[in-house]
Order: C-alpha cells, then structure tokens, then sequence
C-alpha cells in the first residue's frame, strides 16, 4: 500500500493549474480546468478517450500552450516561452507514450545527455549517477545497449530514468504503457508504484486501473474536456457520486 498522503495542514502545492482553456482549432479540447498537486502526491488522470486527459499533462510543463489560464510550478508561473520556461521545464520529468529515445545512442548515453548538456554535471558524476538509476529501474545490465536492442518494456524504463536523471521536482507521465505489449505492462507499472512510495511528485495520465487504485492518493476523472470528478481510490471506484464516472467504470471494469 502507498503511505498515507501529506497532511491537509502541511500541504505543499507543487503544480497548480488555475481556470485552464485550450483549443485546436475549433476544437474546445479543455475548459476551465482547476488542478492542484500537492508535494508528494499522485495523482491519476483517468477517462474516456478524447477527454483532455493528455493535453492537460502536456499544458503542465507547456509542451502546449494553453489560451488562457495559468500553471504554476512550485510557486512559480511557467511562462510561455524563452530561458524562464527552458529552466522550469528541467524541474518537469516527462514520459510518453512513445518512449522518445535516441536512436544512435546506448542506453546510457541517453540517460546522461540531459545532465551532462543542461545542468552541467561532469561526465563521470552523470553516469555514476545514470548507473545508479539504471539499477533502480531493473535494467543496469542494458547500459552498453542501443533503444532498439530493448524490449518495449525496457525502452520505457530507460525513458524513466532518463527523466529521473535531471532529479525533477515532479514526474508527468502520459499513457507510458499503451504502446506494450500487455506482458510488458507490469515491469513498467512496479517502477512508477515504486517510485510513488518513495515520495514522488507524479501526474499519471492512464487506463491502468489497477495502478490508480495502488498508487494514486487522488483519482481525476475527466470527461469532455472537464474535471468531472475528484477521489481517493477507494471512494471513487467503489462509490463514485457522478451518472458520469459510474458509466465508465462499468465499462471499463467489466472487461
């Protein structure tokens, strides 16, 4: 079981997302959305297909930018563009779908680019470093190996601790296991339950119902691009309060 969440009294917000609007086109993708998260805290996105679930990730480190509205990264505004949002962002560890890796570099090339380019860590201290994160995710023997001699579930724990390597105040993850196979699911899921133990700021967009209800000190659910519903595991998956959320989980529960 995850450790209790932080007291009420002590709560620390680390990102807030205040009255957020974005659009594509004539597409109204989100609409007023209000998030706070708090130091510590995990926090799952769940939902239909098409309900804002990933662009709202993506807004949070403004990999898109929002039309109206404000995101706050303990304390501090991300702005929308420029030196400011560049530094923020290395605050923000991301992890995709896809798993985003150079191709044409080692396991352990990609794991040490960020610290080595962007925060100036020297060379023996960011793989000491990458070496250790590497252990942490289970895959410390695939260090000398390229992306594409990795399974898709060591792929995507290669993308975590790259993510891991800038030590990031808090970690987005959007969907990081629907593009495996389902045998591969588990190992990718165990690192971010571990990782949720061990006190980690995280945003987790997924389907992974199981995991929302290990992991989450606090499930999202959202629909039409609207924060739909708020609750502890528990509550919302045994007695959620909308007709809306009790129409997807009996959906989505009886497979």
């Amino acid at each position: 079981m995850k450790p209790a969440s932080p007291s009420s009294a002590v709560v620390t917000p680390m990102v807030e997302a205040r009255a957020i609007n974005k659009s594509f086109g004539a597409v109204r993708v989100l609409t007023d959305v209000d998030l706070t998260v708090a130091a510590g805290e995990v926090v799952v996105l769940i939902g239909p297909s098409g309900a804002g679930k990933s662009t709202l990730c993506r807004c949070l480190n403004r990999l898109e930018n929002v039309d109206s509205g404000v995101v706050l990264l303990d304390g501090e505004e991300l702005p929308a563009e420029g030196r400011a949002l560049a530094r923020l962002r290395t605050e923000v560890g991301m992890v995709f779908q896809s798993f985003n890796l150079f191709a044409h570099k080692t396991v352990l090339q990609n794991v040490t680019l960020g610290p080595t380019r962007v925060k100036g860590l020297s060379a023996a201290d960011a793989e000491r470093r990458a070496r250790e994160l590497l252990d942490r995710v289970g895959i410390a023997d695939k260090a000398d190996h390229y992306p594409a001699q990795l399974s898709g579930g060591q792929q995507q724990r290669a993308a975590i601790a790259r993510a891991l390597a800038m030590q990031p105040k808090v970690m987005l993850f959007d969907e990081p296991t629907s593009a495996l196979d389902p045998e591969m699911v588990n190992e990718v899921l165990d690192v971010m339950v571990d990782l949720a133990r061990e006190g980690m700021t995280m945003v987790v967009v997924t389907h992974e119902m199981g995991f929302a209800r290990r992991a989450a000190d606090r499930v999202v659910f959202m629909a039409d691009g609207q924060i739909v519903e708020v609750g502890t595991p528990d509550t919302f998956f045994t007695a959620p309060t909308t007709d809306r959320a009790r129409d997807f989980l009996s959906k989505v529960l009886s497979h």
